[in-house]
């Protein structure tokens, strides 16, 4: 057994896909996440975020195989769904809420991307491609745009969980455009393949206040997931500070614990910035994108801030499986 390494998991939608009104949307199918849970309580001991504070700062040492749950970006479903069965088993989730999409209303982009996507049978790819190439050429001059096959050949490579098609939606709409350019594009698309008023969609997407307040008061933790979701890595210091800070005032005000605060980085992108900030505002432990286990050995002053963590596709969903290559 090896005591040191920490496993960390990543979800982001838990739901009823078969029953939801987007089945094919990427997420993880309720029973299956059931599955999981009773996988991981054979193979290894649930941990929580204060625990792995602890254990980095030399206070705590963590059990064997330690594992931590993360859900990403304050989904209803993380109350609805994730939250009574974590309650019933008596395991801490760290959540990691967006402000902006609780607070305002307002759907992110990165989910506007995943609902047309989800509203695209494979079949419609070549229409929404195309919908996607008259767009840039209609704000080609004003933007000083390249043709549509130049960002096609660019970023469209298939990765382990999307095709190709895939991935040069999402990387266009979410960094290679200039920000107001991506956001009228994704709100056009959004407007005329989606066709739900953002207002009402997100209040359907997203935990309200009161469901995170319920969810701190029951001892889940709540981090920081940015304000606007944005690639912080990409975004100049005083940006950067702006959606640190906000982020604190949310945690704050939900009741979470400003003093074990920790954070989720947004498409798990940061920068020497971001970390030189995160350590002046008091934030405890940062979760990245990287898939790997994390080594409880690793000493160095900023390895607290820098844990990988494996994706819910990466545990076997099956609670009488055999342990995989991670274990």
């Amino acid at each position: 057994m090896n005591e040191n390494k920490l496993t960390i998991i990543m979800y982001h939608y838990v739901r009823d896909l078969k029953h939801s009104r987007y089945p094919g949307i990427k997420g993880l199918q309720t029973e299956l996440f059931k599955e999981q849970l009773q996988y991981l309580k054979k193979h290894y001991h649930f941990v929580r975020v204060e625990d792995v504070i602890a254990a980095y700062t030399g206070d705590n040492r963590l059990p064997d195989h330690p594992v931590l749950l993360t859900f990403d970006d304050a989904y209803v479903d993380h109350f609805s769904t994730v939250f009574p069965i974590l309650r019933h088993e008596g395991i801490q989730g760290a959540f990691y809420a967006p402000v902006k999409a609780v607070t305002e209303n307002k759907v992110l982009d990165v989910n506007k991307i995943h609902f047309i996507l989800a509203s695209t049978p494979a079949d419609k790819m070549p229409l929404l491609l195309e919908e996607i190439k008259s767009l840039l050429d209609v704000y080609r001059e004003e933007y000083g745009l390249k043709d549509f096959d130049y960002y096609f050949k660019k970023l469209a490579v298939a990765n382990r969980f999307d095709t190709k098609e895939v991935i040069f939606v999402k990387r266009l709409l979410q960094v290679e455009l200039d920000e107001q350019l991506r956001n009228i594009l994704s709100d056009i698309l959004f407007e005329k393949i989606v066709a739900i008023p953002e207002d009402a969609f997100s209040r359907e997407l997203y935990m309200s206040m009161d469901q995170i307040r319920c969810m701190v008061d029951c001892g889940m933790h709540i981090g920081s997931h940015g304000y606007d979701h944005y690639w912080l890595g990409s975004l100049p210091k005083e940006k950067q500070e702006f959606e640190i800070k906000k982020s604190i005032d949310f945690i704050k005000e939900v009741g979470g614990d400003v003093n074990n605060w920790s954070i989720c980085y947004p498409y798990g992108n940061y920068n020497a910035d971001t970390l030189a900030l995160l350590k002046e505002n008091g934030c405890k432990l940062g979760l990245t994108t990287v898939v790997d286990v994390a080594d409880l050995n690793n000493t160095a002053d900023d390895a607290i801030y820098k844990l990988p963590r494996l994706d819910t596709n990466d545990i076997p969903k099956d609670a009488n499986a055999p342990v995989n290559q991670w274990y």
